[in-house]
């Protein structure tokens, strides 16, 4: 098992290099010249040529790779154009807020889309299986910041149940944290649920098929155990599956997420260093980012053998 974990890490270096390259070649290559920007207005001339020189910006786009990946694979990303600051420490700063919303979504969708996949599978072409399908619809079509927008209007501005936007750490509490972050995570979850919902649907619609569903039957087990004991049991591959490569829309969905809500994450933190063309900082998040969805893919393999005996790594 060690030996497949290092494996699937080593190949997971030329899939970063590749990102890596591609998006600083894309972002080098946009209109405007953050030393412009970052100079002012009023800035000479052999001002701007300075701070293009101090930040390596005058050297061919190949030679400035070169030092940064360099440093990449050293733990150091940089400093930000415009606060100095190392990239490592602001991305540091900003994980917990994402880390939050993050489980707490995965932890909601997973409670509201694989019972309703499976109830959906169980009533199969019913109205609930319907009702249960058009939820799904809905929610993978609107925009999540739709639904976080309806939800801010609904639970806070109307019924004031829920803060309006923000973030409490986990220092003051889980339960205070938990409710700061309950609208978003909400909002993120029934965009999520919406798809593995209907994977769920449709995975445990062909394990009612199978014999063991009718021998359970036969052996007069009650419905609610030969659905959650025996036929999720048997989807559980897939499932994670689509969970995992659901993973990438949502980290899409938290930098818009983060914004609506004015969390102080890394998909704000993203957010700004667009606005701002720090070109270190967009890097380093996208970096991040990238090497969290090879980490997630790698837990998702490894879940296999827990989840299918069948299944070996």
């Amino acid at each position: 098992m060690l030996r497949y974990c290092a494996t699937r890490l080593i190949a997971g270096i030329p899939t970063l290099l590749l990102v890596s390259i591609f998006i600083y070649s894309l972002i080098h290559l946009t209109p405007g010249d953050p030393a412009v920007l970052l100079a002012g207005d009023n800035a000479t001339p052999s001002q701007v040529n300075e701070i293009r020189a101090r930040l390596n910006l005058d050297l061919p786009l190949w030679q400035q790779f070169s030092i940064w990946f360099s440093d990449a694979l050293r733990l150091d990303l940089g400093a930000s154009i415009y606060s100095g600051k190392p990239v490592t420490w602001l991305i540091a700063q900003r994980v917990e807020p994402t880390l939050v919303l993050s489980l707490t979504t995965l932890v909601l969708t997973v409670l509201i889309s694989i019972p309703l996949g499976a109830v959906a599978a169980w009533k199969a072409n019913s109205i609930v299986d319907r009702l249960c399908m058009a939820f799904a619809v809905i929610g993978f079509s609107v925009p999540v910041f739709v639904i976080a927008y309806m939800l801010v209007y609904l639970f806070a501005v109307e019924w004031r149940i829920f803060p309006v936007q923000g973030y409490k750490p986990l220092s003051n509490g889980l339960l205070t944290t938990l409710h700061s972050v309950t609208l978003p995570a909400v909002s993120l979850a029934l965009v999520f649920s919406a798809l593995i919902a209907r994977v769920t649907r449709a995975s445990v619609l062909d394990a009612l098929g199978e014999n063991y569903i009718r021998t359970a039957r036969a052996k007069g087990l009650s419905a609610p155990r030969i659905l959650f004991l025996h036929a999720l049991k048997s989807v559980g591959v897939p499932v994670v599956t689509v969970v995992g490569i659901g993973f990438a829309t949502l980290i899409g969905g938290v930098v818009v997420t983060e914004s609506v809500f004015n969390i102080p994450g890394i998909g704000r933190l993203t957010v700004d260093a667009i606005t701002q063309r720090d070109y270190p900082v967009i890097q380093g998040v996208i970096l991040f980012f990238s090497a969290s969805l090879i980490l997630i893919n790698l837990l998702v393999d490894l879940s296999y053998a827990l989840i299918d005996p069948r299944v070996k790594g």
